[in-house]
């Protein structure tokens, strides 16, 4: 459907915007994947930078749905802060993070430039936006190298300090300039004219600028334009598969033929609070103050010392530390690896690196603060680095993903062979990350298992999303972890599809759930009015005690969900219950339900003190 025209930019421009590139980037992610070399040739930069904007459109969508559905509307202000605090916060590795900067810098001038009541700004307006966007990209960067996204940017920027007239004409310039930079960047970097493709952050950028003009024109561009240049250098005879990573001829091409064999670890990525090698189990808190990016570090993936393989790990994970603590994990990093990327500030911060040593790096984080959300990744088979073959992996046949509220639970689910996604609080996956996940799982089926009901709407999303690339999904609507668990529990990957589906689905409704929890602030529930501070009984939802002491609370939940029966308790215990509070659970299941048996497991920073299933 075509889309009204913008002559000024306001908060639903940004909002119209960001679901035309999200959807844009969508299209485009396999070919951007399929074209990546620079800085490494890992083939995800298409990924990257649509996980990078999905998170930005769903902070936007936040903001408006605060509104609810009367005629008011956020402000212009409001909007292109969450716009550029969601994609920062979301920013997925190198080219994720200069897109947060981009989108940061246009939200500084647009915000700054609201006029009065309006809430809106004009041509002249969204030209110093783009400006100052291109500039702090380029200031972030440490080392800037030509022929890079940074490059399409500033001459999108320049573009569009030539056009008069309103938003439409501003943003159809800084496309057609975006667009003939992209084209020219084969002979600025080497890199890329040895691989015969264009920029991969680059023809990210374009996509998203088109998507721009159309949000503000109500024009929609040809996407045969964005493509065609990422095929104007295809004279090297280049063949590439978008959904298998970037090929061998690519790679060789970026830093030549590999000069032997060997073996290597199975690729593969550890997501979580896992430190890797030298580390033990790490966790931190959920808090998400605004932020800003700081540095940014272009990695050099044919430097020196590459051809012996490059950093075999790229680390990342969320930090809360001072600045001068930043500053000191930064010049530590700096000397462990390469790619470097940290960004944030206010307090929390954004660490992006490719070492050797992961534990290392994990450890300079906890040296500096505490560290959570961590994500540790093997370059694995076919080092990105050395342009080794990467053989294709055969699929298994049926997997199970499954979203998990700790890290403890993540260690759960993932033993019983699921791939686990790691939900903290207040910080629910996207449906793009579930589509990572259900890539990863590497299966020709997938069953799903989204363990929040406020998840269902987007587990449907990732689950559509993935049957159109083949796989078959099925999604079971599981509305908590320990109905996950007992779906978990009958799963037989020998049984046909659609019995195995209908086992779990059947042992997930079985299985009554609870928690405890404790207040925020003062709120009507079903079971009265709550003070903040209060400790919460929940029954399938439904508040049905209130209390003051955990454990008491957590008993007469427990009595009230077996007055129905039942002959398995399941306690999921959070690392902020009180100490014993298990042990008492367990004890008077034991002696008051002689036929129930308990299984307790720890949860990790899983939001509630208890999770409880009775089946």
């Amino acid at each position: 459907m075509a889309q009204v025209p913008q002559t000024f930019f306001d908060a639903l421009a940004v909002r119209t915007w960001c679901g035309l590139a999200l959807g844009a980037l969508g299209r485009a992610r396999e070919e951007i994947d399929a074209i990546n070399v620079y800085p490494v040739a890992d083939g995800d930069t298409g990924t990257n930078l649509y996980l990078t904007l999905e998170s930005a459109a769903t902070a936007v969508e936040a903001v408006f749905a605060g509104y609810g559905t009367g005629t008011q509307e956020p402000s212009l202000a409001d909007t292109v802060r969450a716009m550029a605090h969601g994609a920062l916060i979301g920013a997925r590795g190198n080219s994720g993070t200069i897109l947060a900067q981009l989108l940061r810098g246009m939200a500084q001038v647009l915000a700054a430039r609201e006029a009065g009541e309006a809430s809106r700004i004009d041509g002249a307006g969204l030209r110093l936006a783009l400006r100052r966007a291109a500039d702090s990209a380029r200031e972030a960067v440490a080392h800037p190298v030509e022929g890079t996204v940074l490059t399409v940017a500033s001459a999108a920027a320049d573009a569009a300090e030539g056009a008069e007239g309103d938003c439409g004409t501003v943003a159809r310039a800084a496309y057609d300039g975006a667009r003939a930079a992209l084209a020219a960047t084969p002979g600025q970097l080497a890199v890329l004219q040895r691989a015969g493709v264009v920029d991969a952050g680059g023809r990210g950028l374009v996509t998203v600028l088109g998507a721009l003009v159309e949000a503000c024109t109500g024009e929609a561009v040809r996407e045969a334009e964005g493509a065609r240049e990422a095929g104007a250098v295809r004279e090297a005879g280049v063949v590439r598969e978008a959904a298998a990573g970037p090929s061998r001829a690519v790679s060789e091409a970026v830093c030549g033929a590999p000069s032997g064999s060997g073996s290597a670890p199975a690729s593969g990525s550890v997501t979580g609070f896992r430190s890797g090698p030298a580390t033990g189990s790490l966790s931190g808190p959920g808090s998400d103050p605004h932020a800003r990016v700081d540095a940014v570090r272009e990695g050099e993936p044919c430097a020196e010392g590459a051809g012996d393989g490059g950093p075999a790990y790229e680390v990342i994970y969320l930090l809360e530390a001072g600045d001068g603590a930043v500053a000191r994990l930064r010049e530590r990093l700096d000397v462990l690896g390469d790619s470097l990327v940290v960004v944030g500030g206010d307090g929390l911060w954004n660490v992006h690196v490719h070492v050797d040593d992961a534990g290392a790096a994990v450890e300079a984080g906890v040296e500096a603060g505490r560290p959570y959300r961590i994500r540790i990744t093997h370059f694995g088979l076919g080092d990105v680095h050395t342009g080794g073959e990467r053989p294709p992996r055969e699929r298994v046949q049926r997997a199970v993903v499954a979203v998990v509220p700790g890290e403890g639970l993540a260690g759960l689910y993932t033993e019983a062979g699921a791939t686990a996604v790691l939900a903290r609080p207040g910080e629910p996956p996207a449906s793009g990350e579930l589509v990572q996940a259900v890539r990863r799982a590497h299966a020709r089926e997938v069953v799903l298992l989204p363990n929040d009901a406020e998840l269902r709407h987007t587990a449907a999303a990732a689950a559509e999303q993935a049957r159109t690339e083949g796989i078959r999904v099925a999604l079971i609507p599981t509305r908590s972890a320990v109905q996950g668990i007992a779906a978990l529990a009958v799963h037989e990957p020998e049984r046909r599809f659609d019995e195995d589906v209908v086992q779990m689905t059947s042992a997930a409704g079985a299985t009554r759930y609870a928690e405890v929890l404790v207040a925020e602030h003062q709120s009507w529930t079903t079971a009265g009015i709550c003070q903040a501070g209060d400790v919460l009984g929940l029954i399938d939802g439904d508040v049905a005690v209130i209390g003051a002491d955990v454990t008491a609370v957590a008993e007469t939940v427990l009595d009230r969900m077996l007055q129905a029966g039942g002959e398995l308790v399941t306690l999921v215990v959070g690392d902020e219950a009180p100490a014993g509070a298990a042990d008492r659970l367990e004890a008077r299941v034991r002696e008051s339900y002689l036929a129930v048996d308990t299984a307790v497991y720890p949860g990790g920073r899983q939001g509630a003190l208890l999770l409880i299933g009775v089946e």
